[in-house]
């Protein structure tokens, strides 16, 4: 269902379209991150609506390693509370930092989440922006 729900978010996006469908692999979440409650859903009225995972980085930080929102349901602050969830559970794990390699056309979502860009890595699908958000 999680995984449905990142294929219709990415094939929604123009930029990662053409690769999510030369890439199908890409559509993944290890069912290890949902037994290690490091998944999060957002639901309404019973329906998911989107989902973040966060898991732990060698440094101490925490890595949002997912973030995907039903596109129907894209500019209603639904990704914006599940970063603020992502946000109180780094708090309570006592790290400093959450990191993400996002998507350059994602940057301004992550800046207005208050992450700052700290550098770019090349990823199998193009040029990816590393971001950081103090905790």
């Amino acid at each position: 269902m999680l995984e449905s729900l990142q294929r219709r978010a990415s094939l929604a996006n123009p930029s990662d379209r053409e690769a999510i469908l030369a890439h199908p692999d890409a559509i993944d979440l290890p069912q290890a991150q949902i037994d290690a409650l490091q998944v999060f859903v957002a639901e309404s009225a019973g329906s998911i609506q989107g989902f973040a995972a966060l898991i732990p980085r060698e440094d101490g930080d925490l890595e949002l390693d997912a973030l995907f929102v039903e596109p129907d349901t894209w500019r209603q602050g639904i990704g914006r509370r599940l970063i603020e969830h992502c946000v109180v559970v780094a708090r309570q794990q006592g790290v400093a930092a959450i990191h993400v390699i996002g998507n350059p056309q994602a940057e301004g979502f992550y800046r207005a989440c208050a992450f700052e860009h700290v550098g770019t890595t090349d990823t199998r699908f193009g040029i990816g922006l590393l971001m950081r958000r103090m905790v």
